[in-house]
């Protein structure tokens, strides 16, 4: 038997709050989505105000009607941004800056791909290839390039980009066996291209005060098939898929002052599914 032994704290003690992220203008690209939406809540949890910024205006409204019921309508505030337009990516900039007078944060989490995107290996057009790559990755550089400008301005910046376990490890195509599903090469090829840029935008960035890190989540449970759903979990190590919303903890590290010395990282969460 162990004996367990209470550990008495003293009154005076103060108890730093973490996370709290204290007023921080969160930006959080694709927040219409499934991940994006947890992420909005999360920063709005932790005190923190949270932008929606997604290219679906209809939807950003949506989720702001849905927060504002909740939380402070003044700490959630919402733009209609498309991750691939230069233009849309500085107008977006400039209404938050005038509104807010400083942006803390950006979170790429956008997921823009064309309708064909999700094919076999030998049934994909160079066309598409090159497009989806252009959409998501290329999206990804000019947010980080457009709000890095304003960083560098303001004097300080966090840039979390959204990547995965297929950005750094070979898929496992044998889980996808018996199901319509696929890892596509263009999701492979993205997804490890924002590892790189993240650790080349880190150190580019010497001495501006601006951070740059990468989250890698494991497979988010998304009502895919059950024999999809078996094998995956049985090549994890306890739990198996992750829900949407086990990330956030992850995301408000990343986003408050006590990951302030964490830069050019790749956090990856994914109960030990790539180990």
């Amino acid at each position: 038997m162990y004996k367990i032994t209470k550990i008495k704290i003293p009154t005076n003690t103060k108890i730093k709050k973490e996370f709290d992220l204290n007023g921080k203008v969160c930006v959080v690209t694709g927040a219409a989505g499934l991940l994006g939406q947890e992420f909005v809540r999360a920063i709005l949890e932790n005190k923190g105000i949270a932008i929606i910024a997604d290219k679906n205006k209809k939807l950003c409204l949506k989720v702001k009607n849905r927060f504002d019921k909740n939380f402070n309508s003044q700490c959630i505030d919402f733009v209609q941004l498309d991750i691939t337009s230069k233009k849309s990516v500085i107008a977006s900039i400039k209404y938050l800056h005038k509104k807010f007078g400083k942006i803390d944060a950006l979170i790429n989490n956008a997921y823009p791909r064309n309708k064909n995107y999700g094919k076999h290996f030998f049934d994909i057009d160079h066309q598409d290839f090159v497009e989806n790559i252009g959409l998501h990755l290329g999206g990804y550089f000019t947010t980080s390039q457009q709000f890095s400008v304003y960083f560098k301005k303001q004097g300080y910046g966090n840039i979390i980009n959204m990547s995965s376990i297929y950005g750094f490890m070979i898929p496992r195509f044998e889980i996808y066996e018996g199901t319509k599903m696929t890892m596509p090469i263009e999701y492979a090829a993205t997804k490890s291209g924002l590892i790189h840029i993240t650790k080349y935008m880190a150190k580019y960035f010497k001495g501006m005060n601006i951070r740059v890190n990468a989250l890698s989540p494991g497979g988010i449970f998304n009502n895919q098939s059950k024999i999809f759903v078996k094998k995956y979990n049985k090549m994890s190590l306890n739990k198996g898929l992750l829900n949407e919303g086990d990330l956030n903890d992850t995301l408000i590290f990343l986003l408050s002052d006590s990951s302030r010395y964490i830069n050019g990282q790749n956090i990856i969460v994914d109960d030990g599914f790539s180990l």
